[in-house]
């Protein structure tokens, strides 16, 4: 019979299936059964999941405090007592809390417990609240983690105060940089947007929400005069953001692309990725721009500052500063030999991030807590 491990999250899309299939295709080339639980927020029912034997369709919610993941629990916990797990592996905040909570009986019979932290909601500026309830939520949680992992080195630093069996930090989780080599010709990418040849355009991948911050982006652009936006994500902050282009007064110059599964294509069309984006784990989709040769304007949050380095990669600056992130923009688009330069630069460092670097690192973290799971069945 073959032995089992099962990934948690709290969403399909939104999560899942954008940045972990690489780790559940690796348990299954080494003969591994693979289940998956979290909420299908697709808009179609799901019959099948790319590299995943089993799939749990729960009903997470998001906010911690949603009596829905009570029931939630009840049942990961059935699952999890059902199946005999060899290694769980947790991402996300509440799918994360809800799976280590489901999994402490099985530790104790040899289950090793994974969490990937991708952005500790206790970081350097958060409000006190966030201290207040996640920091003790997340300490007593490491309680029942063998091996915590982080992605940047704010979180790191954090890391090491948690009671976790091993803390690691690993470089994301990973870029693959195949998609974007060769890259796509700037004019074949212009012309799938119908984006003018000669226009200066900007650049922004995220969900519509508070914390990616686009409100930053769209003002800036206001005072840059004929530069194009183009923004690429889905989310429940849209309308606001098409009511602030109306009282910008620039709404005939942004498009929003909604969400895109040919990224690799929309990115050469961009002159400038502008990320100003609140707090962050390590962002794909700035790692991403970077690996397609693009500058970057980007916040000066947790996560963006492992990336770029100021004035070797692009700039930083204070999220909620307009005229510093209109000033950086304008210096870039007026300055084409710097806009390559640091382009240039960014896709080296992206060698780092590579996603056959960062397969290599978690096989090793991997094959090191199944070993001790097998020491534990002995």
């Amino acid at each position: 019979m073959k032995k089992k491990v099962l990934f948690v999250g709290t969403v399909l899309q939104g999560h899942m299936l954008l940045f972990h299939l690489p780790c559940m295709q690796w348990f299954q080339q080494q003969g591994y059964e693979v289940h998956l639980a979290c909420h299908n927020d697709l808009d179609h029912e799901v019959t099948e999941v790319p590299f995943c034997d089993r799939y749990f369709n729960l009903p997470f919610a998001r906010s911690p405090f949603n009596k829905r993941n009570l029931g939630v629990y009840r049942q990961l916990k059935r699952l999890v007592d059902e199946n005999e797990y060899a290694l769980i592996h947790c991402h996300t905040p509440v799918g994360s809390m809800l799976g280590r909570l489901s999994a402490r009986k099985a530790r104790k019979k040899g289950t090793k417990v994974v969490y990937s932290a991708h952005g500790f909601h206790f970081f350097k500026g958060a409000p006190l609240k966030n201290w207040l309830l996640f920091y003790p939520v997340e300490w007593l949680a490491a309680r029942w983690t063998d091996l915590l992992i982080t992605t940047n080195e704010e979180d790191a630093q954090r890391a090491e105060r948690l009671p976790a069996v091993k803390k690691v930090k690993v470089n994301g989780v990973g870029v693959d940089l195949t998609r974007f080599d060769p890259p796509v010709d700037r004019r074949e990418a212009r012309d799938l947007l119908g984006i003018p040849q000669d226009a200066q355009v900007l650049l922004t991948v995220g969900e519509h929400s508070v914390r990616k911050n686009h409100a930053t982006l769209l003002k800036a652009a206001a005072q840059l005069p004929g530069v194009q936006v183009v923004l690429c994500g889905w989310g429940e902050g849209k309308p606001e953001l098409e009511r602030l282009t109306d009282e910008l007064g620039i709404r005939e110059r942004v498009q929003f692309l909604g969400f895109r599964n040919d990224l690799p294509k929309v990115y050469p069309a961009a002159d400038v990725f502008v990320f100003p984006s609140l707090h962050e784990g390590l962002p794909v989709a700035l790692m991403e721009a970077m690996a397609c040769g693009l500058p970057a304007v980007v916040s000066n949050a947790r996560g963006c500052v492992d990336l770029i380095t100021q004035e070797e990669g692009g700039f930083l600056r204070d999220p909620m500063d307009v005229d510093g992130f209109a000033k950086d923009i304008h210096v870039l688009l007026e300055d084409p030999a710097l806009r390559e330069r640091m382009g240039a630069a960014n896709r080296v460092t992206m060698q780092g991030y590579s996603l056959p670097d960062v397969m290599e690192k978690m096989a090793v973290l991997y094959r090191e807590q199944l070993d001790q799971s097998v020491r534990s069945d002995s």
